[in-house]
């Protein structure tokens, strides 16, 4: 994750959770924050498919057009365009 910009949060660990992080910590050289990172990242990618939250946006709308997945960004830009006026 190499992203700039992060977001805090604010979250409430077990004491057993915090010295198991503290010794990781330690012997690999990184924050807990680094190291509470890479799990969620694991646990994110090994959701099933099916469970993805972003999946639920697929097929709400109807535009009527049968090219979207291939004419995508077209329509973004005339959409973002028009919105400018």
């Amino acid at each position: 994750m190499n992203s700039l910009k992060k977001k805090p949060i604010q979250i409430y660990i077990e004491p057993r959770q915090d010295n198991i992080l503290e010794v990781i910590s330690k012997n690999r050289g990184v924050s807990k924050a680094a190291i509470i990172r890479e799990s969620l990242e694991k646990f994110l990618k090994e959701l099933p498919v099916e469970k993805d939250p972003a999946l639920r946006i697929i097929g709400l709308g109807s535009s009527g057009k049968t090219d979207i997945s291939e004419k995508h960004d077209k329509y973004l830009a005339r959409y973002a365009v028009s919105k400018k006026k």
